[in-house]
């Protein structure tokens, strides 16, 4: 949770309006990403492509666990 707390910070305009949300359900990780509104295009890039790196980076740091890892960006 730290990690994709201090990865949304480093990218936006307001970090003080990033929130991170952590649910378990089963054997899912569900993180719901919370940011400003004119933020939401520097979360998700060009593409998608940033919002998919992010996705993959928490994806690999709860590979050991065994657990299917969601980064849900909401506005």
């Amino acid at each position: 949770m730290e990690l994709l707390t201090y990865m949304a910070k480093s990218l936006v305009s307001n970090p003080d309006e990033v929130k991170v949300k952590k649910t378990e359900r089963g054997n899912t990780i569900i993180f719901e990403l919370s940011v400003a509104s004119e933020d939401m295009g520097k979360i998700i890039g060009k593409n998608g492509k940033r919002a998919q790196a992010i996705r993959s980076i928490m994806k690999a740091k709860y590979l050991k666990t065994g657990k299917r890892v969601v980064v849900d960006i909401v506005g």
